[in-house]
Parts: structure tokens; sequence; C-alpha cells
């Protein structure tokens, strides 16, 4: 996976790869690495949203503590 991708971009290839399972026009090769992709940037999406969220976290205590 590209470090360089973001959260929008890697959500953005996922819809695409979504709308294309849901065809039903690739071939089975094609489908399985399209779901293997939507899979890891799924994972990748959810990283980055809980590292987001732990981020949100720190810095509510730090602002409550301060």
């Amino acid at each position: 996976m590209n470090n360089e991708m973001t959260y929008e971009s890697a959500l953005k290839r996922l819809e695409e790869i979504v709308m294309l399972l849901e065809k039903n026009e690739a071939s089975l090769d094609e489908s399985i690495k399209l779901f293997e992709e939507g899979t890891a940037l799924a994972a990748f999406c959810n990283q980055k949203l809980t590292d987001a969220k732990q981020k949100v976290t720190v810095l509510n205590k730090e602002e409550n503590n301060g």
C-alpha cells in the first residue's frame, strides 16, 4: 500500500472497487484481486480512523488537564 495514500483517496478507491464488484462484470481472478485490494484499503481506513480517535482523545485529555 502506498505510504502517501490519504484516508480520502483510500475511501474513494474502496468505493470504486465496491461498484466494480457489484457490476459482476469482472472475472473470478479480477474479483479476487479487487476483493484483496478492498480488504487492504478497508484496514488502512480503519487504522487511520483509530489513529485520529486516539489523537482526539489525547488532545481532549490535555485540554482538560491544562
